[in-house]
């Protein structure tokens, strides 16, 4: 046991260092990755700590990693739009979108939810190893073993549905994706599983990023010149997002 907690405690204190450093970079406004790079820290958090559901502190780091999720999301939505936006030659409508970036990424560095998150994610390792000491971790392994099976379980059943939903789908396979990189050692998942649901998550991410931005527009009227190719490229993404679900499914639960 004492050999998995290390690699929690060893995760963890990775992801805080790699929290920090942007952190830094968000602060001092040093590249257009930053934001993006600390929502993947946080995203890596949170896929370690859902199979740790019921141990002492996890919930209170979940919501503290939830908070900075939230309130990231609406400064990378645009961020994504906006490069969109100037790739396509629409640079006036990207730079409406970017012109408060930079006070964005400050109020993050300096903002309370981040606070919170570093202070309570400071505190996590001693709670594991206090956890540890008082037997609390006992089947520790076999419990993640078992939330493991149950996500890909869960991926399994939303592919048969005739009816499914992408966003469903999208939200299952990035929590998959993200599981089997916390705990490599445990996951079992079949020989081709990462590299079709990494096609597959991209797939759905372009599907996501029209029908998102498609309902924008219908509110901005700066992104109207955009809808036609929009509605085109997620005709294409659904027609490719099914392909590629099918392959994933054909590959991987098929037995």
């Amino acid at each position: 046991m004492s050999a998995l907690v290390d690699r929690l405690v060893a995760q963890v204190l990775g992801l805080e260092v790699s929290l920090l450093a942007c952190q830094a970079r968000l602060s001092a406004a040093t590249d257009a990755e930053a934001l993006h790079d600390l929502r993947i820290s946080v995203r890596r958090l949170r896929s370690l700590l859902r199979p740790l559901r019921g141990l002492p502190g996890v919930e209170q780091l979940e919501a503290a990693a939830s908070e900075v999720g939230r309130v990231t999301t609406p400064i990378r939505d645009r961020e994504v739009l906006a490069a969109y936006l100037h790739q396509h030659g629409q640079h006036a409508a990207a730079d409406r979108r970017t012109s408060q970036l930079l006070r964005e990424y400050s109020a993050v560095a300096a903002g309370a939810e981040l606070a919170q998150l570093f202070l309570v994610l400071d505190a996590f390792p001693r709670f594991l190893r206090a956890s540890e000491r008082q037997g609390l971790l006992r089947g520790l392994r076999g419990s993640i073993e078992k939330r493991l099976a149950k996500q890909w379980k869960a991926l399994g059943q939303a592919l048969l549905d005739p009816a499914h939903d992408r966003h469903r789908l999208r939200l299952l396979i990035k929590r998959v994706r993200y599981a089997a990189d916390a705990y490599p050692e445990l996951d079992r998942l079949p020989s081709q599983a990462m590299k079709r649901l990494k096609a597959a998550q991209s797939a759905l991410g372009d599907w996501h990023d029209c029908w998102q931005w498609l309902a924008q527009a219908e509110q901005q009227l700066d992104l109207l010149p955009c809808v036609a190719v929009w509605r085109r490229t997620m005709l294409k993404a659904e027609a490719r997002s099914d392909q590629v679900l099918e392959q994933l499914h054909r590959d991987c639960f098929k037995r």
